[in-house]
């Protein structure tokens, strides 16, 4: 059976080329080229379910050890293997996960430098939201900036290093309240129209943008609606009380002002629903952040950025600077410091892990894998309507189990989607939304998904930035994944709509508009 012969719409630039030939052969055929991505998984369980370990730098070596070990079954010259590698670490999808995670890491760091933490706090308190409550407002307010933004990676960044602590410290179980972060991102990026996962999802399936957000409210809030039920009954029966050790924060910083950092969420919500680059839109709420701190004394220049500088005359020359420290303790001599540095450097080995898991990808597409698994369900299992769509779900699944970066995942599965589409006539809305919800839930999920991972940067950060906060509150991936419950209604009302066909529209139903360009 041949490649997909639906033309991803102009102006797309998805980067990973699902419809090329194989470009590479392996020895046992096309479906070995899934052995480097199928190894990693193997890695990624035992490192974090049998061990209990999320350090994304672990997973870095798996990675790598898995790409080494494709290459031992490639027939013919190894250098194309490498060149198919250097292929994939080099594709835009990558590389747009990278700059969200950059940007909303600086952003965070500088909100929580300004007493962000502490604002939520006095809310929460003045709100009387306490322990129980404290989780489903977590889902909530994530949703609403995920969709804001569009971006269910930056809301991850920014929740878990300000409403995280915030939460914890309140008694807030935090398992579940990772698990409602993880929801909120999960939901925004499902529905947001300017979500990078909504408009690949809407484009490769020739529907047009608006129209396909309209057709999916009523998957996404039914989900929504149990979601919040079920985050109200788990936030009741797991809250717990105050930490102790948390007074500081519970007292004297818990104070309204560090609130007025709302109005620098709402500058990047504003831009970003207005249409500017995620890239601008943060830049704005970073400047906005920083100026806060300075105005209202809520940080210093040297919270900001800072360089501690060995004791020398250059160095006692410019100590005038806000930003240049002499400081008193040696370990910290010839570093660099502040919520601009702290912010990004977090991210650094979850960065080379995005682009080897996209170059493992990229071996599989190129090796004919991907090709070789559609084909199968296409001749074997897709042989109904109801049983069509299933397949659509399921494969989406399994694709988003290999590949953890949900854009890059749909990208990969989207032909395939409009192939067992077009051959039941199944509309153009009803495809992209089964591609896309499955893909932003189940990539919050998998505990080697980067929305989790990114979400667990951030956690093993805070007890270096609170004192109360011990290392036994940071959540690790292997733990959280039953309490995203979001992402698991969501998909659960995706395979119930494909067994009862509810919500099912034919291309005779409804005619998709002009395509949206992005």
């Amino acid at each position: 059976m041949t490649n997909s012969t639906t033309d991803t719409p102009a102006g797309l630039d998805t980067g990973l080329d699902t419809g090329a030939a194989p470009a590479i052969e392996f020895r046992g055929g096309r479906l070995m080229s899934a052995l480097p991505i199928a190894l990693f998984i193997i890695w990624a369980i035992f490192q974090s379910g049998v061990l209990g370990i999320g350090d994304p730098t672990g997973l870095v070596a798996g990675m790598l050890i898995s790409l080494t070990v494709g290459m031992l079954f490639v027939k013919g010259d190894w250098k194309d293997y490498a060149n198919v590698v250097f292929e994939g670490m080099t594709q835009k999808v990558a590389a747009t996960a990278v700059v969200a995670w950059l940007w909303a890491g600086m952003f965070a760091a500088t909100l929580q430098a300004g007493g962000f933490v502490g604002g939520l706090v006095w809310a929460a308190d003045a709100f009387d939201v306490g322990a129980a409550l404290f989780p489903v407002a977590t889902f909530l307010l994530a949703a609403l900036l995920a969709t804001g933004i569009g971006t269910g990676y930056g809301t991850t960044v920014a929740f878990s290093a300000l409403f995280f602590p915030a939460g914890v410290a309140l008694g807030a179980h935090p398992v579940l309240l990772f698990g409602a972060i993880l929801s909120g991102a999960v939901f925004g990026d499902n529905l947001a129209p300017v979500s990078d996962t909504t408009i690949v999802s809407a484009v490769t399936q020739d529907a047009d943008i608006g129209g396909v957000v309209a057709s999916r409210f009523k998957y996404a809030l039914v989900a929504a609606a149990l979601a919040v039920v079920a985050y109200l009954v788990a936030g009741s029966a797991m809250a717990g009380a105050p930490v102790q050790g948390a007074a500081s924060l519970l007292g004297e910083e818990a104070e309204a002002i560090g609130l007025v950092h709302l109005l620098s969420m709402l500058t990047v919500i504003v831009l970003a629903v207005r249409g500017r680059h995620i890239i601008e839109a943060v830049s704005w709420g970073l400047i906005a952040a920083i100026a806060f701190n300075l105005v209202f004394g809520l940080a210093s220049v040297a919270d900001v950025l800072v360089f501690f500088a060995p004791d020398n005359p250059a160095a006692r020359s410019l100590e005038f600077l806000p930003f240049v420290v002499i400081p008193d303790n040696p370990d910290l001599v010839g570093s660099v410091g502040g919520s601009i540095y702290t912010g990004a450097e977090g991210f650094f080995p979850l960065i080379v892990l995005v682009l080897l898991i996209v170059a493992g990808a990229q071996v599989m597409i190129r090796g004919g894998g991907f090709a070789a698994i559609q084909d199968l369900l296409l001749e074997r299992v897709a042989t109904s309507v109801r049983r069509a769509e299933l397949t659509m779900v399921l494969g989406t699944a399994m694709v988003n189990a290999m590949i953890t970066i949900n854009t890059a995942a749909e990208i990969a599965i989207s032909p395939y989607i409009a192939r067992i589409g077009q051959r039941f006539n199944i509309n153009g809305y009803r495809r992209a939304n089964i591609l896309d919800a499955n893909t932003s839930a189940l990539g919050y999920i998998f505990p080697w998904a980067g929305g989790v991972l990114v979400g667990y940067a951030q956690l093993q950060a805070l007890p270096d930035t609170f004192e109360w906060f011990t290392p036994e509150m940071v959540v690790s991936p292997i733990e959280v994944w039953p309490f995203v419950f979001h992402g698991w209604l969501l998909f659960g009302v995706f395979v119930f709509a494909a067994v009862t066909g509810f919500g099912l529209e034919y291309v005779t139903d409804r005619r998709s508009k002009e395509v949206s360009r992005v």
